[in-house]
């Protein structure tokens, strides 16, 4: 049940803010707690039960209990949002600062490769490819295209892990430096290769793959190893594989969660 007296006034902060251009919709307990946990400025947060959730952050992430416990708000969710998480919350964060983060990724030397989507067209595919560039410790992960890399259904589906890396939408002209690796079914097998951290891993869209103005861009194509008569992989497990290949330093033990699912 929401809190007694304060749903009213949490109703009309969430409607006043939530055409705002610069605040982010985080869906669910996991996209908060990710949120938090790498720094993003949350305005509000609204769940129909507030108890529970702060029971959800003490059980799965008490590294955040206290913000969570301070943030979180009584409101009933049907009237704020289309659909509502099973987790029962949902947030409007800052998005982070865009020069900042293309400083970020234009900074050398380059400790991990940035990851470059050239024209996806699926919002969950490219939510998992944030996921699995947080996951790695990627620089970034870039997009050429018309679809928005920080859209709500992209921010869902990638578990409010925009905060741990660099997302942003660039031109071709506007790549950061480093020497570019496209996939490509007539690349050289990558099991050949060793991928430097400064470089830029680049991936087609899901249906025609790298456009022929990034392929004539790139510094070397690349293949992934595949089974005669299979057409493709799926994006984000091209990714994965890519970013796994190349390994990177190992992290630090870090928090937990006991339980790794949305």
């Amino acid at each position: 049940m929401s809190e007694p007296g304060c749903g009213d006034e949490t109703v009309r902060r969430w409607r006043e803010a939530a055409g705002r251009e610069d605040l982010v919709l985080l869906d669910g307990f996991h996209a908060l707690k990710h949120a938090l946990r790498f720094g993003a400025h949350v305005h509000l947060a609204v769940a129909d039960d507030p108890a529970a959730v702060r029971g959800l952050a003490a059980e799965l992430a008490p590294d955040v209990e206290a913000d969570v416990v301070r943030l979180v708000a009584g409101a009933p969710l049907r009237t704020l949002l289309p659909r509502v998480h099973p987790t029962g919350v949902a947030a409007l964060a800052l998005r982070p600062d865009r020069a900042a983060g293309r400083e970020a990724l234009g900074r050398m030397p380059r400790p991990a490769p940035v990851v470059v989507l050239d024209n996806p067209r699926n919002l969950g595919n490219l939510g998992a490819v944030v996921r699995l560039a947080a996951g790695f410790g990627a620089t970034g992960v870039v997009t050429r295209g018309d679809l928005d890399p920080w859209h709500p259904n992209v921010v869902r589906a990638g578990a409010g892990l925009h905060y741990a890396t660099t997302v942003d939408r660039l031109e071709l002209e506007e790549l950061p430096p480093g020497p570019l690796y496209a996939l490509d079914p007539e690349g050289e097998d990558i099991r050949t290769l060793t991928l430097p951290d400064d470089a830029l891993l680049a991936f087609g869209s899901e249906r025609h793959g790298i456009s022929p103005e990034l392929r004539a861009r790139a510094d070397h194509l690349v293949s992934l190893p595949m089974r005669p008569q299979v057409s493709s992989y799926n994006l984000a497990t091209s990714v994965a594989m890519t970013l796994f290949h190349w390994g990177g330093p190992q992290p630090a033990p870090a928090v937990t969660d006991r339980a790794g699912t949305d």
